[in-house]
């Protein structure tokens, strides 16, 4: 029997730690983690470690992913209709959406947009409301 394997965190590649920062802070509601000369995001208990200006990790993936070049899904606990509100009080415009789309849970609905590098970034609701 293979033992339990969970996901405990990913990469992605800012282009400026203040703006990023500010970004998955108040948007994404994560916790800015100091390392090293960089930050990481902690969301919950998963964490995205970042490459950024004046930190590159070791080692990394042959063609590392660049500035915008992500595309990350994060459950929102609530309707989908309140994501949005969440997205506008932000000041970030919903690309996309809401859209029926399958996740790690099944069926849900979701709402795309993009973080200020160009990365999408989706919210994904389960909620029935």
């Amino acid at each position: 029997m293979a033992p339990r394997i969970t996901l405990d965190h990913c990469v992605i590649h800012v282009g400026d730690w203040a703006r990023s920062n500010a970004f998955y802070a108040g948007v994404i509601g994560a916790t800015v983690i100091p390392v090293r000369q960089g930050f990481a995001y902690r969301i919950g208990d998963r964490q995205l470690n970042c490459h950024g200006p004046g930190q590159i990790g070791e080692p990394r993936a042959q063609h590392p992913v660049m500035p915008g070049n992500s595309d990350l899904c994060f459950e929102w606990h609530g309707p989908i209709t309140e994501a949005i509100a969440h997205l506008n009080a932000h000041g970030v415009a919903v690309e996309l959406g809401p859209v029926a789309r399958f996740g790690a849970r099944g069926d849900g609905t979701s709402v795309y947009f993009r973080d200020p590098d160009g990365s999408l970034m989706e919210f994904m609701s389960y909620s029935k409301a």
